[in-house]
């Protein structure tokens, strides 16, 4: 079973993508800030990770991204940012933290599930 972190300051969205995800079979883990997300892809080591770029709290996305890439326990996670942040810019600096991928809000269920679906091949 592969373990999913999301890491989303807003609860309807989190609820979005749990619900979205429960019908497939992810263990599935939650965050609200960037801080408890980091602290939670340590502890779980997740497989994939869903994370918005600007949240509250010290680290924001791009910080956890990172952290992720860097660590040696966490750098295989493939992180996926779910972000508002949609200038060309902000898409090259999630990639240059280590993203994997970049999908802008709104975004639809299904084009996260087949994000998920071709990132997890590679795991």
């Amino acid at each position: 079973m592969k373990k999913i972190l999301i890491v989303e300051d807003h609860m309807d969205i989190r609820k979005l993508l749990k619900m979205t995800l429960e019908f497939d079979d992810f263990d599935i883990h939650e965050a609200a800030t960037g801080d408890a997300g980091w602290t939670l892809a340590r502890e779980l080591r997740p497989d994939i990770v869903l994370l918005d770029v600007m949240m509250p709290g010290t680290l924001n996305g791009l910080d956890v991204c990172r952290l992720i890439k860097a660590d040696p326990l966490t750098r295989h996670t493939k992180v996926i940012m779910l972000t508002a942040r949609v200038q060309a810019a902000d898409r090259e600096a999630g990639i240059a933290a280590g993203a994997d991928d970049y999908l802008m809000k709104p975004f639809s269920t299904l084009q996260v599930l087949e994000t998920i679906y071709r990132l997890e091949a590679t795991l």
